[in-house]
Protein backbone atom coordinates (compact mmCIF):
# COMPACT_ATOMS: atom_id res chain seq x y z
CA UNK A 1 0.00 0.00 0.00
CA UNK A 2 1.96 3.16 -1.63
CA UNK A 3 -0.32 5.77 1.44
CA UNK A 4 0.51 3.82 4.30
CA UNK A 5 2.68 6.06 5.97
CA UNK A 6 0.70 8.92 4.76
CA UNK A 7 -2.74 7.21 6.18
CA UNK A 8 -0.08 6.03 9.22
CA UNK A 9 0.62 9.86 10.08
CA UNK A 10 -2.62 10.66 10.67
CA UNK A 11 -3.65 7.79 13.47
CA UNK A 12 -2.38 7.70 16.73
CA UNK A 13 -2.73 4.13 18.51
CA UNK A 14 -2.28 2.88 22.06
CA UNK A 15 -2.93 -1.05 22.39
CA UNK A 16 -4.56 -2.29 25.40
CA UNK A 17 -1.05 -4.26 26.63
CA UNK A 18 1.82 -2.29 27.44
CA UNK A 19 3.96 -2.47 24.23
CA UNK A 20 6.64 0.26 24.89
CA UNK A 21 10.49 -1.09 25.26
CA UNK A 22 10.68 -1.78 29.26
CA UNK A 23 14.64 -1.67 29.17
CA UNK A 24 14.67 2.35 27.34
CA UNK A 25 13.69 4.93 29.89
CA UNK A 26 10.65 7.04 29.83
CA UNK A 27 12.00 10.20 27.59
CA UNK A 28 14.19 7.30 25.40
CA UNK A 29 11.05 5.67 24.46
CA UNK A 30 9.25 9.39 23.30
CA UNK A 31 12.17 10.40 21.45
CA UNK A 32 11.93 6.96 19.75
CA UNK A 33 8.09 7.35 18.72
CA UNK A 34 8.75 10.97 17.86
CA UNK A 35 11.85 9.68 15.86
CA UNK A 36 9.25 7.15 13.67
CA UNK A 37 7.42 9.75 12.63
CA UNK A 38 10.26 12.53 11.50
CA UNK A 39 9.79 14.89 14.52
CA UNK A 40 11.36 15.79 18.11
CA UNK A 41 10.09 15.75 21.78
CA UNK A 42 10.84 19.27 21.66
CA UNK A 43 9.06 20.42 18.48
CA UNK A 44 5.70 18.36 20.14
CA UNK A 45 6.27 19.14 23.40
CA UNK A 46 3.07 21.58 23.74
CA UNK A 47 1.06 18.66 22.36
CA UNK A 48 2.34 16.01 24.93
CA UNK A 49 2.61 18.60 27.67
CA UNK A 50 -0.50 17.65 29.32
CA UNK A 51 0.60 14.29 29.68
CA UNK A 52 4.08 14.95 29.47
CA UNK A 53 4.40 17.08 32.65
CA UNK A 54 3.60 14.49 35.25
CA UNK A 55 5.92 12.19 33.57
CA UNK A 56 8.38 14.24 33.26
CA UNK A 57 9.86 13.82 36.82
CA UNK A 58 10.36 9.91 35.85
CA UNK A 59 11.96 10.85 32.19
CA UNK A 60 15.61 8.79 33.36
CA UNK A 61 13.33 5.36 34.46
CA UNK A 62 12.98 2.57 32.86
CA UNK A 63 9.81 2.11 31.74
CA UNK A 64 9.56 -1.54 33.17
CA UNK A 65 10.03 0.49 36.44
CA UNK A 66 6.64 2.46 36.30
CA UNK A 67 3.03 2.05 37.81
CA UNK A 68 0.25 1.18 35.40
CA UNK A 69 -0.93 4.20 35.95
CA UNK A 70 2.38 6.17 34.76
CA UNK A 71 2.81 3.20 31.92
CA UNK A 72 -0.59 4.40 30.65
CA UNK A 73 0.34 7.56 30.42
CA UNK A 74 3.50 6.66 29.07
CA UNK A 75 1.82 5.22 26.61
CA UNK A 76 -0.63 7.73 25.36
CA UNK A 77 2.23 10.49 25.06
CA UNK A 78 4.09 7.77 22.35
CA UNK A 79 0.74 7.71 20.78
CA UNK A 80 -0.16 11.54 20.79
CA UNK A 81 3.78 12.89 19.91
CA UNK A 82 3.56 12.97 16.04
CA UNK A 83 0.03 14.98 16.30
CA UNK A 84 -2.57 12.73 14.71
CA UNK A 85 -5.91 13.55 13.54
CA UNK A 86 -7.52 9.77 15.19
CA UNK A 87 -7.00 8.60 18.41
CA UNK A 88 -7.53 4.26 18.73
CA UNK A 89 -7.51 3.60 22.49
CA UNK A 90 -7.80 -0.65 22.89
CA UNK A 91 -8.89 -0.69 26.93
CA UNK A 92 -6.78 1.67 27.81
CA UNK A 93 -7.75 1.30 31.76
CA UNK A 94 -7.97 -2.36 31.95
CA UNK A 95 -6.59 -3.02 34.74
CA UNK A 96 -5.75 0.38 36.25
CA UNK A 97 -6.18 1.94 39.36
CA UNK A 98 -9.46 3.76 39.60
CA UNK A 99 -7.83 7.05 40.49
CA UNK A 100 -5.61 6.57 37.55
CA UNK A 101 -8.70 5.82 35.57
CA UNK A 102 -10.58 8.84 36.59
CA UNK A 103 -6.71 11.17 35.55
CA UNK A 104 -6.76 9.38 31.86
CA UNK A 105 -10.35 10.18 31.10
CA UNK A 106 -9.90 13.96 31.92
CA UNK A 107 -6.77 13.49 29.82
CA UNK A 108 -8.69 12.99 26.91
CA UNK A 109 -11.42 15.42 27.47
CA UNK A 110 -8.34 17.81 27.41
CA UNK A 111 -7.50 16.71 23.83
CA UNK A 112 -11.24 16.04 22.50
CA UNK A 113 -11.80 20.04 23.52
CA UNK A 114 -8.84 20.35 21.17
CA UNK A 115 -10.67 18.63 17.95
CA UNK A 116 -8.86 15.48 18.23
CA UNK A 117 -11.01 12.31 17.69
CA UNK A 118 -10.99 9.40 19.59
CA UNK A 119 -12.09 6.24 19.60
CA UNK A 120 -12.07 3.92 22.40
CA UNK A 121 -12.86 0.20 23.25
CA UNK A 122 -13.83 -0.69 27.17
CA UNK A 123 -15.43 -3.15 29.37
CA UNK A 124 -15.98 -0.06 31.39
CA UNK A 125 -19.83 0.98 30.86
CA UNK A 126 -19.38 4.12 33.42
CA UNK A 127 -16.32 5.08 31.01
CA UNK A 128 -18.66 4.45 28.08
CA UNK A 129 -21.21 7.81 29.60
CA UNK A 130 -18.21 10.25 28.98
CA UNK A 131 -18.29 9.50 25.39
CA UNK A 132 -20.29 11.34 22.48
CA UNK A 133 -21.33 8.20 20.66
CA UNK A 134 -21.57 4.85 22.00
CA UNK A 135 -21.68 1.49 20.20
CA UNK A 136 -22.55 -1.74 22.39
CA UNK A 137 -20.96 -5.28 20.91
CA UNK A 138 -21.47 -8.53 21.83
CA UNK A 139 -19.54 -11.57 20.21
CA UNK A 140 -18.70 -9.47 16.66
CA UNK A 141 -21.95 -8.23 16.60
CA UNK A 142 -23.15 -4.44 17.10
CA UNK A 143 -26.16 -3.89 20.01
CA UNK A 144 -26.80 -0.66 19.60
CA UNK A 145 -25.11 2.92 18.79
CA UNK A 146 -26.30 5.73 19.43
CA UNK A 147 -25.25 8.97 22.43
CA UNK A 148 -25.07 7.80 26.13
CA UNK A 149 -28.47 8.80 26.99
CA UNK A 150 -30.56 7.59 24.17
CA UNK A 151 -29.40 4.21 24.27
CA UNK A 152 -30.60 4.32 28.05
CA UNK A 153 -33.59 6.35 27.27
CA UNK A 154 -34.40 3.02 24.76
CA UNK A 155 -34.28 0.44 28.00
CA UNK A 156 -38.04 0.76 27.61
CA UNK A 157 -39.07 -0.97 30.73
CA UNK A 158 -39.55 -0.28 34.56
CA UNK A 159 -36.86 -1.15 36.71
CA UNK A 160 -36.33 -1.54 39.94
CA UNK A 161 -33.32 -1.85 42.75
CA UNK A 162 -33.80 -4.60 45.41
CA UNK A 163 -31.96 -4.23 48.67
CA UNK A 164 -31.65 -7.02 50.87
CA UNK A 165 -28.95 -8.12 53.90
CA UNK A 166 -28.57 -11.29 52.41
CA UNK A 167 -28.24 -10.64 48.28
CA UNK A 168 -27.56 -14.22 47.31
CA UNK A 169 -30.48 -15.36 49.20
CA UNK A 170 -32.71 -12.45 47.26
CA UNK A 171 -30.89 -13.12 43.91
CA UNK A 172 -32.30 -17.04 44.13
CA UNK A 173 -35.59 -16.10 45.59
CA UNK A 174 -35.99 -13.67 42.45
CA UNK A 175 -35.06 -16.00 40.18
CA UNK A 176 -37.79 -18.66 40.95
CA UNK A 177 -40.37 -15.57 41.13
CA UNK A 178 -42.40 -16.55 38.18
CA UNK A 179 -42.76 -12.72 37.47
CA UNK A 180 -38.91 -12.24 36.66
CA UNK A 181 -38.24 -11.01 33.40
CA UNK A 182 -34.46 -10.67 34.74
CA UNK A 183 -32.53 -10.10 37.85
CA UNK A 184 -28.78 -9.31 38.33
CA UNK A 185 -25.98 -8.08 40.66
CA UNK A 186 -25.55 -4.35 40.31
CA UNK A 187 -22.97 -2.43 42.40
CA UNK A 188 -24.64 -3.11 46.19
CA UNK A 189 -27.78 -3.62 45.14
CA UNK A 190 -30.15 -6.23 42.65
CA UNK A 191 -31.53 -5.22 39.29
CA UNK A 192 -34.79 -6.23 38.62
CA UNK A 193 -37.69 -6.44 35.25
CA UNK A 194 -40.90 -7.97 35.62
CA UNK A 195 -41.95 -9.88 32.90
CA UNK A 196 -45.20 -8.28 32.40
CA UNK A 197 -45.28 -5.31 29.76
CA UNK A 198 -48.49 -4.02 31.46
CA UNK A 199 -48.15 -4.37 35.06
CA UNK A 200 -48.59 -0.96 37.65
CA UNK A 201 -44.61 -0.52 39.18
CA UNK A 202 -46.85 -0.15 42.02
CA UNK A 203 -48.27 -3.89 41.62
CA UNK A 204 -44.78 -5.16 40.91
CA UNK A 205 -43.06 -3.76 44.17
CA UNK A 206 -45.65 -5.37 45.96
CA UNK A 207 -45.58 -9.00 44.35
CA UNK A 208 -41.95 -8.84 44.32
CA UNK A 209 -42.06 -8.30 48.19
CA UNK A 210 -44.65 -10.80 48.44
CA UNK A 211 -42.18 -12.88 46.65
CA UNK A 212 -39.37 -12.79 48.92
CA UNK A 213 -41.47 -12.21 51.99
CA UNK A 214 -42.86 -16.43 51.30
CA UNK A 215 -38.77 -16.77 50.90
CA UNK A 216 -37.65 -15.58 53.87
CA UNK A 217 -36.31 -12.26 53.31
CA UNK A 218 -38.29 -9.70 55.86
CA UNK A 219 -36.02 -7.00 55.19
CA UNK A 220 -35.87 -6.46 51.43
CA UNK A 221 -36.59 -2.72 49.82
CA UNK A 222 -37.69 -2.22 46.43
CA UNK A 223 -37.65 1.03 44.35
CA UNK A 224 -37.49 2.45 41.01
CA UNK A 225 -34.67 2.67 39.34
CA UNK A 226 -33.33 4.68 36.40
CA UNK A 227 -31.35 2.34 33.62
CA UNK A 228 -27.74 2.48 32.86
CA UNK A 229 -25.75 2.12 29.74
CA UNK A 230 -24.75 -1.37 31.24
CA UNK A 231 -28.61 -1.88 32.20
CA UNK A 232 -29.37 -1.94 28.88
CA UNK A 233 -26.41 -3.67 27.76
CA UNK A 234 -27.41 -6.98 29.77
CA UNK A 235 -30.82 -6.86 28.29
CA UNK A 236 -29.67 -6.36 24.66
CA UNK A 237 -26.64 -9.17 24.79
CA UNK A 238 -29.35 -11.85 25.73
CA UNK A 239 -28.05 -15.22 27.79
CA UNK A 240 -24.65 -16.91 26.80
CA UNK A 241 -24.28 -19.45 24.26
CA UNK A 242 -26.59 -22.58 24.93
CA UNK A 243 -28.87 -21.13 27.81
CA UNK A 244 -32.14 -19.91 27.18
CA UNK A 245 -32.61 -15.73 27.26
CA UNK A 246 -34.01 -14.56 30.39
CA UNK A 247 -33.47 -10.59 29.72
CA UNK A 248 -35.68 -8.44 28.55
CA UNK A 249 -34.88 -7.46 25.14
CA UNK A 250 -34.52 -3.24 24.12
CA UNK A 251 -35.96 -2.04 20.78
CA UNK A 252 -32.85 -1.80 18.18
CA UNK A 253 -31.44 1.87 18.58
Amino acid sequence: MRDLWTLRRQIGYMPGRFSLYPDLSVEENLRFFASVFGTTVEREYEQIAPIYVQLEPFRTRRASALSGGMKQKLALCCALVHRPKILFLDEPTTGVDAVSRREFWELLAKFRAGGLTILVSTPYMDEADRCDRVALMQRGHVLAIDAPKAITASYGRPLFAVRAANRYAAIRALRAYRNTASVYPFGETLHFVDARPNAAPDRITADAADALRAAGITDASISPAQPTIEDVFMARMGAPEGEESAEPRGNAA
